[in-house]
């Protein structure tokens, strides 16, 4: 059964950055309610008359989907669908479709980048190096920090789809043994993976790739970071708020671990603060949420979305995540 979508109403086109081409997307339904950011508060009435509407973190509630009677189906413009309250989706008979894989080059290679600047101790090195301690060494090179090489290391996954997969393979390039967590809530162990608590205690480095779900919220806090190595490093591509900041904060302070690398938070951007926004934090890389955002992967979301509508209209919706 195909559907007719004839408006269509756009959140937050702005959160996908600049330089991409929308003709696709526009071309896929005839008339656009297009907007540059949408506060909650905004969005119920600019949705009101809407069939489809593409979100990216713009927040689509109870009272948004009460108040829109024509819409059919909700393109979330990420793989993360927590700005969509799911159930006010489905009581309300709205299809929601999410994008899958589009960024999976991109947050691998910064994953990567992560790992090595901590491994290398790439931003102290080149902060001495500005601050003239090369200029002034006795030697032909400086030694000040401690240089981890990854081959023979031990990386640890947490969250083994398409972006645990890829990261894994180039862990494997580095000559790295590779462990899979059993899925965060759950006790499958076997079939290559091992519990959570041994990952911890005997990776070198810990990849977190799992979705932000009430089974990972918290889930690496105090008891999880002294389980692992001291030498060992964090890091998260994944969603703010599966890690405990403060007890993260306390145990970079305490070399509890050596090091973490951070592309999310649990408030973004952090307007009222965080505990690893503190400056006397050692061995921390914060980014801000930058991994997926080369121009071609924020292209290949671009004309996902405009997949995912054209599925939906021809009666065979992709990428679903509720409602069908």
């Amino acid at each position: 059964m195909t559907e007719s979508l004839d408006k269509g109403c756009v959140l937050d086109a702005e959160t996908l950055g600049p330089g991409l081409d929308f003709a696709r997307l526009r071309g896929v339904v005839p008339v656009w309610d297009w907007h540059e950011r949408s506060d909650a508060d905004e969005s119920p009435a600019r949705i009101a008359d809407a069939q489809v509407v593409v979100t990216n973190k713009a927040w689509m509630g109870e009272e948004a989907f009460a108040g829109a009677p024509h819409l059919r189906l909700v393109c979330v413009a990420a793989t993360g669908v927590n700005n969509v309250d799911l159930e006010a989706a489905a009581r309300h008979g709205v299809v929601v479709s999410n994008a899958t894989g589009y960024g999976t080059p991109a947050v691998v290679q910064h994953t990567f980048a992560l790992i090595l600047a901590l491994a290398t101790r790439l931003e102290d090195y080149h902060a001495a190096v500005r601050a003239g301690r090369w200029a002034e060494s006795p030697h032909f090179c400086l030694l000040d920090f401690p240089i981890t090489e990854l081959a023979g290391r031990t990386l640890g996954i947490v969250g083994y789809g398409e972006l645990g997969r890829g990261v894994a393979a180039i862990g494997r390039a580095f000559d790295m043994e590779v462990l899979v967590s059993a899925r965060p809530g759950s006790d499958d162990v076997g079939e290559g993976r091992i519990a959570l608590p041994e990952l911890l205690e005997r990776a070198d480095v810990v990849s977190l790739h799992c979705p932000l779900t009430p089974a990972t919220r918290g889930l690496i806090g105090t008891p999880e970071l002294g389980r692992m190595k001291r030498s060992a490093f964090l890091v998260n591509t994944a969603r703010g708020g599966i890690v405990d900041e403060q007890a993260l904060a306390d145990a970079l302070r305490a070399g509890t671990i050596a090091g973490a690398g951070f592309d999310v938070l649990s408030q973004e951007p952090p307007r009222d603060g965080n505990p690893l926004l503190e400056p006397d934090i050692p061995n921390l890389i914060l980014t801000p949420h930058s991994a997926w955002g080369t121009h071609a992967a924020r292209q290949r979301l671009v004309d996902q979305v405009a997949d995912n509508i054209e599925a939906f209209a021809s009666g065979a919706p992709r990428n679903v995540v509720a409602g069908a």
